[in-house]
């Protein structure tokens, strides 16, 4: 039996029942007393997908296709939809978006794009069509590298035209970006894994633990490494993000941290001082050795002869980059690091709180913009610097928002009759608070009615406000900007950071559901 028919059987004599209209997908009641509808029991009939109640007409829609069946179908038209395989420069996915790199722009119908089922929306940024899926987007992905033949996080064999990279100073900014984000990203995992060992140890202090035991050392030896072999571990990722041998990013880093140097002092090269400085734990002057590198082994490799290559290019690389590293690129890249730090923290103690509170509020169209993996590079220089070792804004800020999109759509979820609304809301609050993955909550509600965009704005910005006046800061890189992040910010010199953080944290996400319970309005 058909949806329209379990229907008609549902509401067959029903008193209350002043007409019925049937659609292809979607049947129309109207009732006298719309007091006495039970939206929960309609739901219940098989093949409905949604059931609403607008003043006294009931709209029950059919059974949309399963995700299963929209995937398949976003994999087989979105291709053309970007212009076709040929317009595929690259083609690769972050933790919900699916990200075309395309040769014309123009041949892309961002609009058709937008009405594939399965689709949250879709934006151009950085010369890129971020196309929003959810926490699916990995399946998707698959799919459609599959129907469509496309190498899986690879570039298509043809070369974009030349002229599509000049993009003057904006394009220059965003390749900048891009080189330190692509030098950084791939250590995350490791950071943080590291980092909540860390955390673990700060834990066992509160607790008494005994600090000289063989366990609690080998922990900290862990926690450690993971900061204090910075420029090692990136000399390698930033050497392949900028295209040279990873070994030999490698063996730059290990220069950088080498104990003799480390810990001596008067050193030159060739009559030229050397700046003596420990570069463990930094992140800045081995991507710049690394971008430096690139060229100067390429040129190596273009010159030498073909039976000695394999010995004058590592070793000629290496002879010009030892002056470089140490003499320039070293000291340039600590000076910036150093700076940088001085000048947030100078900022924080002085308008500090302030400075949460409007991040907080505006980091939706941060995070909408993509410019928040800008900030990777500051926030590793806050938390791996041994003089520091927390970060007070970003962090704080990011996890408030994030939970307080997860808030607004919840606040939606629970106001709403629409059981499509609540079941959506729902879903992606859960998303948003416990994975702090805010895509699905951001476009699928919050930006798409507008009201609880603004109650999560207000709810963030008192609750960024919060955690500044109580100077709430990070302890270790979060993996995850959600409520599981709240354990980084236990700390053993300040024990009231992490209630002060839970605090701050609650009172956002109590404002911004009054906030948006009071500002939404169910459209009819």
């Amino acid at each position: 039996m058909t949806m329209i028919n379990e229907v008609k059987k549902y509401f067959d004599n029903d008193p209350n029942v002043a007409s019925i209209q049937e659609k292809s997908d979607a049947v129309f009641i109207i009732v006298k007393d719309s007091g006495l509808v039970d939206l929960e029991e309609i739901q219940n009939i098989k093949g409905i997908r949604s059931v609403e109640l607008v003043r006294n007409k009931i709209i029950i829609n059919r059974k949309e296709k399963s995700m299963a069946a929209n995937y398949n179908e976003i994999a087989e038209k979105i291709v053309d939809l970007v212009g076709g395989k040929e317009n595929v420069q690259f083609f690769t996915h972050c933790v919900t978006r699916l990200r075309f790199n395309l040769k014309d722009e123009k041949k892309a119908n961002k609009e058709e794009v937008d009405k594939l089922p399965g689709v949250l929306g879709s934006q151009w940024q950085n010369g890129q069509l971020q196309v929003i899926i959810g926490q699916a987007v990995g399946d998707v992905y698959k799919l459609i590298c599959e129907k469509n033949g496309l190498a899986m996080e690879k570039a298509v064999d043809e070369n974009i035209d030349a002229d599509l990279g000049k993009k003057g100073l904006k394009g220059i900014v965003d390749k900048v970006f891009d080189g330190i984000s692509g030098s950084l990203t791939p250590f995350i995992p490791a950071l943080i894994g590291a980092g909540m060992i860390k955390v673990l140890l700060i834990f066992a202090d509160m607790l008494g633990a005994d600090a000289t035991s063989g366990t609690y050392q080998l922990l900290s030896f862990a926690g450690d490494a993971g900061f204090y072999f910075l420029p090692i571990i990136i000399g390698a990722f930033a050497a392949r993000k900028f295209g040279c041998n990873q070994g030999l990013g490698m063996v730059i880093g290990g220069m950088l941290v080498y104990p003799s140097f480390a810990n001596g002092s008067g050193f030159n090269f060739l009559g030229i001082p050397v700046y003596s400085n420990s570069y463990s734990s930094t992140i800045i002057p081995i991507i710049l050795c690394c971008a430096v590198m690139a060229p100067i082994e390429r040129f190596f490799a273009k010159h030498s002869p073909e039976i000695l290559r394999s010995v004058l290019e590592p070793l000629c690389t290496i002879l010009i980059m030892i002056p470089l590293a140490y003499c320039v690129l070293g000291p340039i890249g600590s000076f910036l690091g150093q700076y940088l730090s001085s000048f947030v923290l100078w900022l924080y103690n002085s308008v500090g709180f302030i400075g949460v509170a409007l991040f907080a509020a505006i980091m939706p169209f941060v995070i909408m913009t993509g410019m928040h993996g800008a900030f990777v590079p500051y926030l590793l220089q806050m938390l791996t610097d041994p003089t520091i070792g927390y970060e007070p804004i970003f962090f704080p800020a990011l996890i408030i928002s994030n939970v307080n999109q997860g808030v607004a759509a919840l606040a939606v979820a629970l106001k709403t009759k629409s059981a499509e609304l609540k079941s959506t809301g729902l879903s992606t609050a859960v998303t948003a608070i416990v994975a702090g993955v805010t895509e699905p909550a951001m476009y699928a509600v919050n930006f798409k009615y507008k009201t609880p965009l603004y109650g999560a704005m207000i709810g963030s910005a008192i609750g960024g406000l919060a955690a500044g006046l109580f100077k709430c800061a990070i302890q270790a890189f979060a993996g995850a900007s959600s409520l599981i992040a709240l354990p980084l910010f236990a700390s053993a010199s300040n024990p009231s950071n992490l209630t002060y953080m839970i605090i701050a944290t609650v009172i956002g996400m109590a404002a911004t559901f009054v906030a948006t319970w009071i500002l939404y309005r169910e459209e009819k």
